[in-house]
């Protein structure tokens, strides 16, 4: 598979975004040191990373921003935090809203979440350990966790 390449203009200066057929595979920044330069053996050609130009374009524009109470905003504002392949439970997080008695109402904000996976509700768990609740269902939210976790194990350390 051929890789292809661009750069795009966005508030933090000049992206290089880089992708294949499988999707996304690299987004270098202007200050990284040393500088990223594209491998000689990928192609330029902006066209096949035209979605991926666009979702980044309405991300920095705003437009993924959501609507809800402040109390939804808090809660999907601290679902942003978990990490990448972690979990949580609905007490933590009402912990983390400094507000520990309020794990049902953080679980209807959780639920209330209308862009779940970009904001990912999907990380919050029941207090036993176990899957609870999510929109998708739970063989959805079992799918995300995993496929999180087996992005985490091909991750290069170091």
């Amino acid at each position: 598979m051929s890789i292809c390449y661009t750069q795009i203009a966005s508030p933090l200066g000049l992206l290089l975004i880089a992708g294949d057929d499988s999707g996304l595979r690299h987004i270098m920044f202007p200050s990284e040191v040393p500088p990223q330069f594209p491998d000689p053996a990928w192609h330029e050609d902006a066209a096949p990373l035209a979605e991926t130009i666009r979702q980044l374009e309405s991300y920095f524009a705003g437009e993924l921003a959501p609507h809800g109470t402040p109390f939804q905003m808090e809660v999907w504002r601290r679902l942003c935090d978990i990490p990448y392949g972690q979990t949580i439970s609905y007490g933590e997080l009402a912990r983390r809203i400094g507000n520990p008695k309020a794990s049902r109402a953080v679980g209807l904000a959780n639920g209330s979440n209308p862009i779940p996976i970009v904001i990912p509700c999907h990380r919050v768990i029941g207090s036993n350990g176990k899957l609870t609740g999510y929109g998708g269902g739970l063989p959805i939210k079992e799918k995300l966790l995993a496929l999180e976790r087996h992005q985490l194990r091909l991750l290069p350390l170091g």
